[in-house]
């Protein structure tokens, strides 16, 4: 069984506990630390989970806020869902007379 992880990104509550309050704030701070983002890029980064992040801005992030990575970034290990048993799976019936028929374009002269 594969381990799901995953993690809490705490970005926006150390802003909040810095007094930065929009995200437009962050923009000259990373600049200061040369991580140039645009707006769009900022606002994804303080209200999503990053899929991906530079350790440049990483390190750019965890010194404007005096924090360390631990901080902003809190691994978990997802609970593991059940999968149903033989008994339990629902069966669907895939005979050819069940399957889409590809379609034919004639040309109309």
């Amino acid at each position: 069984m594969v381990r799901k992880l995953n993690f809490h990104w705490n970005l926006r509550q150390l802003m909040a506990a810095h007094e930065i309050w929009k995200t437009t704030e962050l923009i000259p701070l990373l600049a200061q630390r040369g991580v140039t983002l645009s707006v769009a890029q900022v606002y994804r980064l303080v209200t999503d989970k990053p899929e991906r992040l530079s350790m440049k801005t990483l390190t750019a992030l965890c010194d404007i806020l005096a924090c360390t990575p631990a901080d902003l970034i809190d691994p978990y290990v997802e609970a593991a869902s059940r999968k149903p048993a033989v008994g339990d799976a629902t069966v669907i019936d895939v005979r050819p007379e069940f399957r889409p028929e590809r379609a034919r374009i004639v040309d109309g002269e």
